[in-house]
């Protein structure tokens, strides 16, 4: 096993990975922004250093100051986390330069994943099912109409080099097609720095189900059961669940078994997820994540396998925990992402200070998170405060549950996305399983009046908890305690070194 790791990340995942070298007795390494100085992830590493300008440039995507902080921290491997340089090839072929072990895929595994017409065709010879298209990229804007043609609109068009939503545009009628064409191309060209964008056909109502992907470098791969993701906005998610409510042990089995001849086609090793799309009894692969996923926490409450301690392991060149017929499923478990955002005002970021916060607890309630009260949320960064995770016997349970500890959970000074959490919990379409990729957009006038109502009901609770929040001066004299006390922790740390 490795003696120190460099966590390449901040926030909560940066705390997430720490946590798993703890519990294997290896040193973290924290890298942080000017604008994360204060930060939990920061305090909570064994050793940190500053890494730049907030400016993620300047900092979390400066593969140069990553490598040199690594060398002089003597850290022997990388962990990307997910976001920033997770699925950048060049960080792996830094890493590979500098003999560091990167904690992810290979770099050449990243890279003919990165690219959705390459990844289209890679699974089309390992015999996965791909949604129909063109297996090319669009250089003729005439063409383009007589392909659409021959799919069938309604049609997407989509970045080849595209990600998280960013880059697809889906065309209804053929008076469409030139501007949406240009509109991608532009976007594309300006996200990813590559303008290639091309054709599928655009699936209604579709389920967005993954399965997360173990594979060590040994030649073992299996497959961690799946998830549900179909509640996003913007092809962005936002509650995921396992396992999904329409999942039968005869579908796992056949979507999984698919999903694992994927990563084994490519020779994938590590965490990684392959993405499906599931209409009508039908599925086709999306893409594949070759990282950690952030919705990774509600298959490791239901299989129990620490997925973070595996990749961990996987890259110190350890087999695999388990065999496939030693992952079950257990109970349900659903996560709900809690950002900084004003769900009333679709969603705008809302950076700022946390002036009250208290999280919820009681049995299984899990909460990922790298914030605390008082707490200044930098505007350079994703908006995410927490991830709140639930379990139940049933799924009916862990709804229950998960509306209970959205209840307890109390965030002053920053508006949330709570109340939109409480109000898809209490949506009878959501509870009865009824999902599809646009449910957000086609439930959006009851969500919308749900929130406002949950708003009003949760004035109370909050008056009658704010009493409870230590004033702002004692918060301050705890905090200057427990920074004497890491400080001189360090400092005993460094002179028994």
């Amino acid at each position: 096993m490795f003696n120190k790791v460099l966590v390449a990340n901040r926030g909560e995942i940066a705390i997430r990975v720490m946590r798993a070298c703890r519990e294997l007795n290896v040193r973290s390494v924290a890298i942080y922004s000017d604008a994360d100085k204060n930060s939990l992830f920061a305090k909570y590493a064994d050793e940190s250093h500053n890494i730049g300008k907030s400016v993620p440039s300047e900092s979390y995507l400066n593969i140069e100051k990553i490598i040199d902080v690594t060398e002089k921290s003597g850290a022997e491997a990388i962990h990307p986390g997910y976001g920033f340089l997770a699925e950048n090839p060049n960080l792996g072929k830094e890493c590979e330069k500098h003999g560091i072990k990167l904690i992810g895929a290979k770099a050449s595994v990243i890279e003919s994943m990165g690219s959705k017409l390459a990844a289209r065709d890679l699974m089309k010879a390992a015999k996965v099912p791909v949604i129909p298209g063109i297996e090319k990229g669009i250089t003729d804007k005439e063409e383009a109409i007589e392909m659409a043609q021959s799919i069938g609109y309604p049609i997407i068009i989509k970045a080849s080099a595209g990600g998280g939503g960013i880059g697809m545009r889906t065309v209804y009628e053929e008076d469409e097609m030139v501007r949406a064409i240009e509109s991608t191309q532009s976007v594309a060209a300006s996200a990813f720095g590559d303008s290639t964008v091309y054709i599928e056909k655009y699936l209604e109502e579709p389920r967005h189900i993954e399965f997360q992907i173990l594979a060590d470098e040994h030649g073992n791969t299996i497959h961690v059961a799946e998830r549900e993701c179909s509640i996003q906005r913007r092809h962005q998610k936002l509650v995921e669940e396992s396992p999904s409510p329409i999942m039968t042990e005869e579908l796992r089995e056949k979507m999984g078994s698919t999903a694992v001849r994927a990563a084994s086609s490519i020779g994938y090793t590590n965490a990684g997820t392959v993405e499906f799309l599931y209409s009508n009894g039908d599925f086709y692969f999306l893409e594949m994540n070759t990282r950690i996923q952030v919705e990774h926490p509600i298959t490791e409450i239901v299989t129990g396998i620490d997925l973070v301690k595996e990749q961990l392991k996987i890259a110190a060149g350890y087999t695999l925990c388990c065999q496939q017929d030693d992952v079950t499923v257990r109970g349900h478990a659903i996560e709900c992402r809690i950002n900084a955002e004003d769900p009333l005002s679709d969603f705008a970021p809302m950076p700022g200070k946390i002036s009250g916060y208290r999280s919820p607890g009681g049995h299984g309630v899990r909460v990922d998170s790298g914030v605390f009260m008082n707490y200044v949320i930098p505007t350079f960064y994703d908006s995410m405060i927490s991830k709140l995770i639930v379990w139940g016997r049933t799924r009916n349970e862990a709804i229950d549950r998960m509306k209970r500890a959205l209840s307890e959970y109390i965030i002053l000074g920053v508006k949330t996305t709570i109340p939109f959490h409480k109000a898809i919990m209490r949506n009878e379409n959501f509870r009865a399983g009824k999902l599809h990729t646009h449910f957000v957009d086609e439930h959006r006038k009851g969500i919308m009046a749900d929130m406002k109502q949950v708003i009003e009901d949760d004035k109370e609770m909050v008056t009658r908890l704010k009493s409870t929040f230590l004033p702002t001066k004692k918060i301050a004299a705890i905090s200057a305690a427990v920074n004497s006390y890491i400080n001189q922790s360090t400092a005993q740390k460094k002179g028994g070194d």
